[in-house]
């Protein structure tokens, strides 16, 4: 494929030029879900009558749904987005650095998008479509998914779906609640996964953060016991990677805590666990949740994260060694790969 994309670069410039164009349009589209014309233009960057002109066209081709509240793709332009994505990875050479980060860290896949979620709203969006899809590809029937909280994680249920309702799968959150937006808390998100694809859930409602007396007093609830127990049985676990110092603070951490964690060299933190350079563990919390062993005892961990700030800490928690598949941006990727 790529030297057949390469022939058409030379002899065929225009035509390359008008591919990306009509995909980029088609993939705006799919990712906001519904848009109206004067906000499609300005995420493409066109006059309002250049993409009129292109809306006509995609519209022809039965790829393009218009309804008052604006365009929708149509079931065979949703399909379409999907069968051109590996093209458009040769194209932008996405290909190649997927593989690079793959071999880099050892991982079973990885998944890259265009650009760089720190600056664009658009790439946020995009790594959720492409978490939710290999989340999608990853499960089977009977499965138990454990889902951490976070903006990334919300982003990812949004665009979760699935052709065959999953009726005796589970969707549970890996661990407690931070006390932040309703939103974004895990119980929150296992339950619109649950929503979404006709599987059953179960909340965990308990504090995050709990002392060790806490934690052993909690344990003993029948309840929560039986809810935790299903948690550590996951067979799938999706969670985000986050900034150390960011994570330490939303959790709420005492600053003796903090500087502890400074002075042990943390960069990264995931699943409740703080990570240093090299992927050592050197600060782990007592949560009703999923602990180290249950990580490592799961069938398939999916880290999703992006932005070029966050590239150390993904390198970091990747080198722990424990995740199967990552769902990342380029200017994510390549900022990992220069910290390896």
């Amino acid at each position: 494929m790529r030297n057949l994309l390469e022939i058409q670069k030379k002899l065929l410039p225009d035509l390359m030029q008008v591919l990306q164009k009509r995909y980029d349009i088609l993939h705006r589209i799919s990712t906001s879900g519904t848009i109206g014309r004067r906000s499609l233009a300005s995420e493409v960057e066109m006059t309002e009558r250049v993409l009129r002109a292109e809306l006509e066209i995609l519209r022809a081709q039965g790829l393009l749904v218009t309804g008052t509240a604006g365009m929708t793709l149509s079931e065979a332009g949703r399909q379409l987005v999907e069968d051109m994505e590996p093209l458009v990875k040769e194209m932008f050479g996405l290909s190649e650095l997927e593989e690079r980060v793959r071999t880099a860290f050892g991982l079973k896949r990885v998944v890259i998008v265009p650009g760089d979620s720190d600056d664009s709203e658009h790439v946020k969006l995009e790594i959720g479509r492409a978490g939710a899809r290999v989340l999608r590809d990853s499960m089977s029937s009977g499965d138990v998914v454990a889902v951490m909280g976070g903006s990334t994680m919300a982003r990812m249920a949004s665009h979760f779906s699935i052709p065959t309702p999953l009726r005796d799968s589970w969707f549970v959150p890996a661990r407690g609640g931070l006390g932040e937006s309703v939103d974004f808390q895990a119980n929150t998100i296992a339950s619109e996964l649950a929503k979404r694809t006709g599987a059953r859930y179960r909340m965990l409602h308990v504090p995050d953060h709990l002392s060790e007396e806490a934690y052993q007093t909690i344990m003993q609830e029948p309840g929560v016991r039986e809810v935790v127990d299903m948690i550590r049985s996951a067979r799938i676990v999706v969670h985000g990677i986050g900034d150390a110092m960011t994570m330490a603070r939303r959790r709420k951490l005492n600053d003796v805590t903090i500087k502890a964690i400074l002075h042990e060299g943390a960069l990264a933190e995931a699943f409740g666990y703080y990570f240093d350079r090299d992927g050592k563990v050197v600060h782990r919390m007592a949560t009703a949740g999923l602990r180290l062993e249950d990580i490592e005892a799961a069938g398939i961990v999916i880290g999703i994260a992006g932005g070029k700030s966050k590239g150390e800490a993904i390198a970091s928690v990747l080198r722990f060694g424990h995740d199967d598949v990552l769902v990342t941006d380029e200017a994510a990727a390549t900022e990992a790969l220069r910290h390896l």
